[in-house]
């Protein structure tokens, strides 16, 4: 059995203005759990994503180490601004990290008065990434997952302001 995450919200915004907000580091880090995420969006390019200088605070305030790289990966596909595959690894928690790699798609697509964005994360054999993305962590402090992270972009993209703001 596959075991298949697919989350869907839909944005007053271009699918220009969404790309941007999934890819580009300035906007990274407005959103969900922040960080900063540099991409080459060539197919096989490795990309990685580092803490903002509030998530390290914030970690050794709460007495846990951050890791200078949060995220990594390879982008498997980019046709912008419509399709982004990537393989994907949270390495927050070395027990999630030592699950592996995911793959991760972003599909945009236009739909009335903005867009669609679809988010489908492949998490076959990863049960501990799986607990945590899903949002089922929110109860015992591992966040929302991408509930949150997909209603806190769209909040940002049709606001300006987070959820939290």
């Amino acid at each position: 059995m596959t075991m298949r995450q697919v989350h869907r919200i839909y944005i007053k915004a271009d699918p220009e203005k969404v790309w941007d907000a999934i890819i580009k580091p300035e906007w990274t880090d407005r959103y969900g759990y922040g960080g900063l995420t540099d991409f080459d969006l060539t197919p096989g390019a490795r990309f990685h994503t580092r803490p903002s200088e509030a998530m390290i605070i914030s970690a050794k305030e709460q007495g846990y180490p951050m890791p200078d790289t949060i995220v990594d990966g390879e982008v498997v596909e980019a046709k912008p601004p419509s399709r982004l595959v990537l393989k994907w690894r949270m390495l927050m928690d070395p027990d999630v990290a030592a699950e592996g790699f995911s793959t991760l798609t972003y599909e945009i697509t236009e739909s009335a008065g903005g867009v669609k964005l679809t988010v489908v994360h492949e998490l076959e054999g990863m049960p501990k990434l799986a607990a945590l993305v899903d949002g089922g962590a929110e109860a015992t402090g591992g966040g929302g997952g991408w509930p949150w992270i997909l209603s806190d972009l769209k909040s940002l993209l049709e606001t300006g302001k987070r959820l939290a703001e």
